[in-house]
């Protein structure tokens, strides 16, 4: 066990929100949800895509998402980061209740290092992020090299498959 808590992989977290909290907007939630995550122990942050905004994925009628991503590299276990990015969440006022209701605040792991894992509460890579422009127009700006862990599929290849999907830059 003392090797694993050494060991540092990179990482990959998906960033979005699409209702204000308070009076603060998305984009501000989302900018404080960057610094919060420079604060986890075990977690360094390298780069921060820069921000988009996209119409929700499935349509759904919700006001449109900010959506953005990180790279960084930890030493914290799956799971471990899973419970630091939820009580980030948390803190910024989400509300889990329905699956793909709008939020506050949405933080996901999109890749550790390549790793595979299934469980109930956490899937790696993250299953959905290859069929997603918010996820992998962002994840571009930090990581263009990336390569699907399971598929095996470019990013140039991934994005071509998501043409179509409604996202801007806005800053």
């Amino acid at each position: 066990m003392a090797e694993d808590q050494n060991h540092t992989r990179s990482v990959l977290i998906a960033i979005g929100a699409n209702l204000p909290l308070g009076g603060q907007s998305a984009l501000k939630t989302c900018e404080q949800a960057v610094q919060a995550l420079r604060s986890v122990p075990g977690l360094t942050i390298e780069a921060v895509s820069r921000w988009y905004e996209s119409t929700p994925v499935p349509p759904s009628g919700q006001p449109s998402y900010v959506n953005g991503v990180v790279r960084g590299v930890t030493s914290l276990p799956p799971l471990v980061l899973l419970d630091h990015l939820q009580a980030i969440e948390t803190h910024q006022g989400r509300v889990r209740s329905v699956p793909n209701a709008a939020r506050t605040l949405d933080l996901d792991i999109i890749d550790m290092g390549g790793l595979c894992l299934g469980t109930h509460r956490l899937v790696l890579p993250h299953p959905r992020a290859h069929e997603r422009a918010f996820v992998l127009y962002p994840l571009q700006d930090v990581q263009p090299a990336w390569v699907h862990p399971l598929t095996r599929h470019t990013m140039e290849q991934m994005r071509a498959a998501v043409q179509g999907q409604e996202i801007r830059v806005i800053g």
